[in-house]
């Protein structure tokens, strides 16, 4: 039987347009080994390349505004929220979406996710606002195929070792039998991306098995199944950064949900890469 395990690697905090992949060679040099599987945090790439978006630009529209102070404050606290077995920790911080962050954030996810992703009540579309400063989310990679693929070969090229490179987010898979599917979009072809918020009450209604998202595999195929399981296991290793979501990064700064600043996000340990090894 082969067993999991994983080392959690501690790197800076990856500001956008920095040599971010350079960063990964080096915390990997002496750690890795041929075979390994190199997961890196999709939210931390798409920070590091740019993949960023100011909120404070946006002017909301009728919809978004609608969904901050009805839709989330009433449908998602009072109906929704308990449906999908979320916490009472959870369900105090959603009754208390705030409406004027909050409208500019659905029109955000609006724009470039899609009304389905924005009825959901956080991480829509793969857009979070966690560890990031002031205003700005994070917006899910375009290729990141491409990106696993860079990453491997820079591996290769520098450390001479022969690894597999998985791009994964936190954002969940819900697995029934050997069915998979998630609402976050951009996925490997073995999982369905479909449905946005569907996709999301299925899973959390039914309490089906939930794992971190894989992204992009670059290096060699394995199968989803073990793919779904690294994931997870890099998602568990990694820890929170700032924080989980954006409140409590505030909380951990003791800021409001847009005060925290690039220095504050820096001086916190941060584990964006995760090496996962078989143990056979």
């Amino acid at each position: 039987m082969t067993h999991l395990k994983s080392i959690a690697l501690v790197t800076r905090y990856w500001k956008p347009l920095e040599d971010w992949i350079g960063d990964i060679t080096r915390v990997l040099e002496d750690s890795v080994e041929d075979g390994d599987v190199v997961v890196i945090s999709d939210k931390a790439i798409s920070t590091a390349t740019g993949h960023i978006f100011n909120e404070r630009r946006t002017v909301p529209s009728f919809t978004a505004k609608v969904l901050a102070k009805y839709w989330m404050r009433y449908i998602w606290t009072y109906f929704l929220a308990p449906l999908c077995h979320l916490s009472e920790r959870t369900i105090q911080h959603i009754r208390k979406y705030p409406i004027v962050e909050g409208s500019v954030h659905k029109q955000v996810v609006l724009e470039f996710a899609g009304f389905l992703q924005a009825l959901m009540h956080s991480s829509e579309g793969g857009i979070d606002s966690s560890n990031l400063p002031y205003s700005y989310v994070s917006i899910p990679l375009k290729k990141p195929h491409q990106i696993a693929e860079e990453i491997y070969h820079q591996i290769i090229s520098k450390l001479g070792k022969n690894v597999i490179v998985m791009i994964a987010d936190t954002d969940k898979t819900y697995s029934w039998r050997n069915i998979h599917f998630t609402p976050r979009p951009g996925t490997i072809e073995e999982i369905h991306s479909v449905g946005g918020i569907l996709s999301y009450l299925i899973g959390r209604i039914l309490r089906l098995r939930k794992r971190a998202t894989p992204l992009a595999i670059a290096g060699s195929k394995i199968s989803v199944e073990e793919a779904l399981n690294i994931a997870d296991l890099a998602d568990q290793s990694r820890g929170l950064g700032a924080g989980k979501t954006v409140w409590d990064m505030a909380q951990t700064f003791k800021v409001s949900l847009t005060g925290v600043s690039w220095e504050m996000l820096e001086g916190i340990k941060h584990m964006p890469v995760t090496i996962v090894r078989r143990i056979y």
